[in-house]
């Protein structure tokens, strides 16, 4: 039952970013958003909210300004982004975040997302949506903009661009275990694989194999997204580490062989960039600042540039969003 041990673990990695007790500090609640046009729509959108953990999931946007939403991964939450999300509000540009159950069918999970960008697109003047997706929130997202969908956007207005971070897009190689066909392997554990599976991963767990249609048929984007920039991390030695900096802990969830896959990778209209990271540190936590992702998301025209004459301002804000507040 090793493998076993190992679906386990992986789910454990996928939560680091969220595993963090909640903070009721209220501060936290809403950030900074000085810097955006004022907003002219009040929504309330299933699934789609503001990037934190406010219970008040409004959505205040700008209807002629494009919006970006985020997609967080396993055991994540809107409020994972908050940062991100002020980080952007810092260059000019309006968020929402996608939430979701994420023992949920992928299917279903990308499902929603669909839904909700459409319902979304409705409102607005400018359609121009950017979707961003990590980890487990990047195969979402991805799959919520494939044409072959048995529920696709109705939208034809919607102007898409897709961003993808550390997805395992050729399967998760932990959890192949569950998606073996052996029978061998079925009779020795005595038909309990896929309640195991089922119990640690929930209604995804045959989905996250490479045996799973989800994984091996990962269908063309639709026309509309005009633009695909997949972020692959290469997280071998990436760690956690102190003010000393030795390594605490390992911040390795996935290798370069689970993100890449051909006919993703080859699939137009997509960029593969590879970037030296950890799972956790390209997205941000609460020591690193996420500066090579948004290096990465500047130079690909998906994060406003800073002003030369706003960065020291730019890097006071990332001093006080990602320092240590453990």
């Amino acid at each position: 039952m090793r493998s076993l041990a190992l679906i386990a673990a992986t789910c454990a990695l996928l939560g680091l970013a969220g595993c963090a007790s909640e903070r009721t500090d209220p501060s936290l609640l809403t950030f900074d958003q000085s810097r955006l046009p004022p907003a002219d729509l009040d929504l309330a959108i299933p699934h789609l909210g503001p990037c934190t953990n406010n219970p008040d999931r409004t959505l205040h946007l700008n209807s002629q300004q494009p919006v970006t939403v985020l997609v967080h991964g396993c055991r994540g939450s809107t409020g994972n982004f908050r940062a991100l999300a002020e980080v952007m509000a810092f260059n000019g540009q309006q968020t929402a975040c996608f939430d979701y159950d994420d023992r949920d069918s992928l299917m279903r999970s990308s499902a929603q997302l669909a839904a909700s960008l459409d319902s979304l697109a409705g409102h607005l003047r400018n359609k121009q949506i950017t979707v961003i997706g990590h980890s487990q929130g990047a195969l979402i997202s991805r799959k919520a903009l494939v044409a072959e969908r048995p529920d696709p956007m109705q939208d034809q207005e919607a102007q898409l661009r897709l961003v993808t971070i550390s997805g395992p897009f050729s399967g998760i190689a932990s959890a192949e275990t569950c998606g073996s066909p052996s029978l061998l392997w079925r009779i020795a554990t005595l038909g309990m694989v896929k309640q195991v599976c089922q119990i640690i991963s929930g209604d995804k767990w045959f989905e996250i194999t490479s045996a799973s249609d989800f994984i091996r048929q990962p269908g063309d984007l639709r026309k509309q997204v005009s633009s695909y920039l997949k972020i692959d991390t290469d997280e071998r030695d990436a760690c956690y580490r102190n003010e000393d900096g030795t390594c605490r802990a390992k911040d390795y969830t996935f290798s370069l062989e689970e993100q890449y896959y051909p006919p993703v990778d080859r699939a137009q209209p997509v960029k593969n960039v590879e970037v030296k990271a950890g799972h956790v540190e390209i997205v941000g936590d609460q020591r690193v600042a996420p500066r090579k992702l948004i290096a990465v998301l500047q130079q690909n025209g998906i994060l406003n540039q800073t002003e030369t004459q706003r960065s020291a301002a730019f890097d006071r804000l990332l001093a006080r969003l990602y320092s240590n507040n453990d």
